[in-house]
């Protein structure tokens, strides 16, 4: 069991900014389509809730993963 756990916290620090990215990106797409949208419903991203949080989550996730975080290398 603490394998899996280290594992998995390795998996997090090693993309820490892109989940942080994916997050953001998901919530600001949401608020994107809450107070900007698309009436019409001819916008084939803002005019659902589900595709522009998606729409979003993989722009933040695809920005922040470009950050890179110092590794100390001796």
């Amino acid at each position: 069991m603490n394998g899996e756990k280290s594992k998995i916290v390795q998996l997090v620090n090693t993309y820490k900014w892109t989940i942080i990215g994916a997050v953001a990106g998901a919530l600001g797409g949401y608020l994107y389509y809450y107070f900007v949208g698309c009436a019409s419903g001819t916008c084939a991203i803002t005019s659902s809730p589900v595709n522009s949080t998606l729409y979003g989550t993989l722009m933040g996730g695809l920005l922040f993963s470009m950050i890179k975080s110092p590794t100390n290398k001796k």
